[in-house]
């Protein structure tokens, strides 16, 4: 597996190189299986593919405080996230994986896999729900995937050193709740996990054993992505689909 440690200024370029590696996977005959590691530049609200924007983010407080409300390619619920939080997502092949196909089996692979990199620290936390992260009872990680015929991105983020009162703040009440969180509020359901992202990140990447960096990343797609998509109003706001070209 390759390493991609990459963090881009633009926060809808960062969630567009996710979905820009899955479509440069899919189409090419021989593509590596690749853990990308990001930590966002400023806070940011990202939305589940379907989620619905008025709902699940406080739109007055985050044009208030100037902070981005973009939407990414998978599904599940709305986040929040920025400089303390630690980003990732695992390019993973389905004809070197094929149990993973079943995603019962993929989130139960993947979460596996981010708690062992996290108890390699020493910290015991717990999978929950579909592919939630708890520590505590509480939740520090929210993840989701996107498949292909061939290949399926999973992606998430850990919570370490942020806010809670942030996410609080930035988001609405989610549409589905998982029977654990017991009617909790986002700031009673909510923690962070007891570590930095610099902790954290070596710890995923000895897990995944991705040592080499990946350095020939699809750029191209990624801004074709951002500029027909991503950074669009009618994607944000979930006007209707859109597709780079």
């Amino acid at each position: 597996m390759k390493l991609l440690h990459l963090t881009h200024e633009s926060a809808a370029t960062n969630l567009a190189i996710d979905e820009a590696l899955l479509e440069t996977a899919e189409s090419s005959e021989h593509y590596p299986e690749i853990l990308r590691i990001w930590e966002p530049r400023h806070p940011l609200v990202v939305l589940g593919r379907s989620s619905p924007m008025e709902q699940e983010a406080n739109l007055a407080f985050c044009r208030r405080e100037n902070i981005e409300v973009l939407r990414r390619c998978s599904g599940g619920q709305s986040i929040v996230t920025g400089p303390g939080c630690l980003m990732y997502a695992v390019l993973l092949d389905y004809r070197q994986r094929p149990e993973i196909r079943m995603l019962d089996k993929a989130h139960q692979f993947v979460m596996n896999q981010m708690r062992e990199s996290i108890a390699s620290l020493g910290i015991v936390v717990e999978i929950r729900g579909t592919s939630d992260l708890t520590y505590q009872d509480r939740k520090f990680s929210g993840n989701s995937l996107r498949c292909k015929r061939n290949w399926m991105v999973y992606h998430g983020t850990m919570i370490c050193e942020f806010d809670i009162d942030l996410i609080v703040n930035c988001l609405g009440s989610p549409i589905r709740q998982p029977g654990y969180r017991k009617g909790r509020s986002h700031r009673d359901f909510l923690t962070q996990l007891p570590t930095t992202t610099n902790e954290l990140a070596p710890a995923i990447v000895n897990q995944w054993g991705a040592e080499t960096q990946w350095d020939d990343w699809p750029k191209g797609l990624a801004e074709r992505l951002v500029k027909g998509k991503y950074a669009t109003e009618a994607w944000n706001h979930n006007v209707r689909p859109l597709r780079a070209r």
